[in-house]
């Protein structure tokens, strides 16, 4: 076979597939017709679906707040409690919480959105809304666009101002920025370092009542002065003592009253400048003063350590939270939502064209199978493979 011959073979199955095709042109023009008017009236039944939109700017969020001026001027210490927190935030992080359960169900809530849908259940009528939101973010500006579809334009637009509405109310609860973050951190501290600070006040007013030192310094010091004027009168009366008794017997009244004051001067004495003693006493004995004085130290150090840690972070807390309140409203709306003029769905122009262009090549494959069935029909052969073919197709489809 020469490549004339290869030639002519090839224009004849082309002009064999034209002739196909005009010999079913009727049925191709049916189907392709058909399919396309019925999708046009098909398209016209479809109610009208409007997409109302919004923008908003999130929140750009920066770590030289004041709780970070702050943190800066402690020092290394306090720069560690800083540097416990921090976290970053993005658009996607909105736009998902735009579709979690407590904004959904307050949507559903405000417009009674069981009803509208008609659902039986909250988690339909939450599927439901959640498929109608349409949020896009740009990478370049970092501007958010809320879309809300609904065959109602002004349902579609107070929908998509609701969601931007609940997203702000939602995120002051949220510890979505650094400010909250910090804020909850040492919200948390400042509770711990207040207990800690009441144990170590109560632990110091209970070693006061045991011991009755108050202030070691000063008690020291009304101690030892206590022991000098005691001395000056027990010397003094002394030389009292022993001037009525060059005038007085044994008995005489004035004497023993000078005798017993020196006794009890002597005790106080012996009292203040002994080792032992116990219990709730302002004059201490000097020989208690290093034991006791030892152990307050030690109280006092860890009150004042107490406090000083509580007053750091009671200024950290107080900054986190002027840092937070100011920091609470930067999602900004740059266009609230109107009421679209124009609809979006359906497409009906864009459904007929596909629909006539599908309808067009079904109809071509349908041409072609009936004439080869028509051919088929006339070979004994082929039509004993066709009546094969439609048994085991049968069999298929009974099974």
């Amino acid at each position: 076979m020469n490549e004339t011959q290869i030639n002519q073979d090839d224009e004849i199955n082309l002009l064999d597939y034209l002739i196909v095709l005009l010999k079913r042109k009727k049925l191709i023009i049916i189907i392709t017709f058909g399919v396309a008017i019925i999708t046009a009236i098909y398209s016209f039944t479809l109610p009208p679906i409007y997409k109302a939109e919004t923008k908003i700017l999130p929140p750009q969020q920066s770590s030289t707040g004041t709780a970070a001026q702050l943190i800066s001027q402690f020092g290394g210490a306090a720069s560690l409690l800083g540097g416990a927190v921090g976290t970053k935030s993005s658009s996607d992080l909105y736009m998902g919480l735009m579709k979690s359960r407590p904004v959904l169900d307050r949507i559903i809530d405000r417009f009674k959105l069981m009803e509208l849908y008609k659902s039986k259940s909250r988690e339909g009528a939450r599927f439901g809304l959640a498929g109608i939101i349409k949020s896009q973010d740009d990478k370049k500006s970092g501007i958010i666009t809320v879309g809300i579809e609904n065959k109602d334009p002004k349902l579609a637009a107070d929908l998509a101002n609701a969601f931007i509405e609940e997203l702000r109310i939602f995120n002051k609860g949220l510890a979505v920025t650094e400010a909250s973050q910090r804020r909850l951190f040492f919200e948390e501290q400042l509770k711990d370092a207040k207990e800690s600070l009441v144990r170590a006040e109560e632990t110091m007013k209970g070693f006061q009542e045991r011991t009755g030192a108050v202030q070691i310094d000063a008690q020291s010091r009304a101690v030892l002065e206590g022991i000098a004027n005691l001395r000056a009168q027990i010397a003094a009366k002394e030389v009292q003592l022993k001037v009525i008794r060059t005038y007085a017997t044994s008995q005489n009244p004035d004497l023993q009253n000078v005798d017993e004051e020196l006794k009890g001067l002597k005790i106080e004495l012996s009292k203040l400048e002994s080792r032992g003693g116990s219990g709730y006493n302002t004059l201490m004995p000097t020989g208690r003063v290093p034991s006791i004085g030892t152990e307050y130290v030690r109280k006092v150090r860890d009150l004042k350590f107490n406090e000083t840690l509580y007053e750091l972070l009671l200024k950290q807390y107080e900054a986190a939270k002027l840092d937070e309140a100011r920091d609470a409203t930067v999602i900004q709306v740059i266009e609230k939502a109107i009421p679209p003029e124009q609809k979006i769905k359906p497409k009906r122009r864009q459904m007929v064209m596909i629909a006539a262009v599908t309808g067009f090549f079904f109809s071509i494959f349908a041409a072609f199978f009936m004439e080869y069935k028509e051919k088929a029909s006339k070979d004994p052969e082929n039509k004993e493979r066709l009546e094969t073919l439609k048994k085991y197709l049968n069999l298929s489809l009974k099974g």
